[in-house]
């Protein structure tokens, strides 16, 4: 439940002591905002008895009837209208909200967290509200300027290229270092700036000279392939040429290794 509560009410949203790096004009700005929200939209749901002059009505959410005496949830903030006590949710996240204090706007509840971020981005990295003039945003989410840093060696990459991995930036030294896939045919890394071919979990750079088949050679990027224990091939001859090429080659081994030594 404490897990549930800072996550739907998070208090760096509505306390400057949990964002000590703010700067004063920041933490007036969250004063002021943290303010407006208590004063116009802040509310409890109240939970009980659907009262007799309610007898009949919708539930806000779901709309099916809540009768005379069925539990119910009144927000004062919304007049007279109930919910049934599964219905009383956040409008985005549908988390609980019974017994919990709860944010309204044009007619939906929401939790603190959701209500906050319909008027203020979230900052990706510390996960405080931004109150600058300027942001980073990338891959539909933002940062504050200075958290917009590699995920492993923490360099700033603001105006610089980066890679998003694990919805987190990274700089193009350590993914290449780090989470790189090695390419099935020479062995070196998939960088960040090279065309990447995939199959049944495999990785190639997609130059025809890696992505090929194994055994006349032909590029098969955007071509018919098949696989033969994880190698390519264009077509069933060339897997079924391949086949008959290694047991050829093994057996000559065998024979090579089998044949008596002049000195025996």
């Amino acid at each position: 439940r404490a897990r549930a509560l800072l996550q739907q009410l998070p208090p760096q949203d509505c306390d400057e002591r949990y964002c000590p790096d703010l700067a004063e004009e920041e933490k007036r700005q969250l004063r002021a905002f943290s303010a407006r929200r208590r004063r116009e939209a802040l509310g409890q749901g109240l939970a009980c008895p659907v009262p007799g002059p309610c007898h009949g009505c919708p539930c806000k959410k779901c709309g099916r009837r809540l009768n005379k005496g069925d539990p119910g949830i009144s927000a004062s903030q919304l007049g007279d209208q109930f919910w049934h006590p599964s219905c009383f949710s956040c409008h985005l996240c549908h988390q609980p909200l019974v017994d919990l204090i709860y944010f309204q706007q044009d007619g939906r509840i929401y939790c603190g967290r959701h209500h906050a971020e319909l008027f203020r981005p979230r900052c990706a990295s510390c996960d405080q509200l931004i109150f600058m003039e300027e942001c980073i945003e990338a891959e539909g989410r933002r940062w504050h300027l200075e958290h917009f840093c590699c995920l492993e060696c923490d360099v700033p990459l603001r105006g610089q290229r980066y890679v998003m991995k694990s919805g987190r930036p990274c700089c193009h030294s350590c993914f290449e270092s780090l989470f790189a896939e090695p390419c099935q045919a020479c062995g070196d890394p998939i960088g960040a700036d090279s065309e990447e071919a995939t199959h049944q979990g495999l990785h190639w750079h997609a130059r025809a000279t890696c992505f090929c088949c194994s055994l006349c050679r032909k590029p098969l990027r955007g071509q018919p392939l098949t696989t033969h224990h994880g190698r390519l091939f264009c077509s069933e001859s060339c897997s079924l040429g391949w086949d008959a090429s290694s047991t050829a080659s093994d057996s000559s081994d065998s024979a090579f290794a089998s044949a008596p030594s002049p000195d025996s």
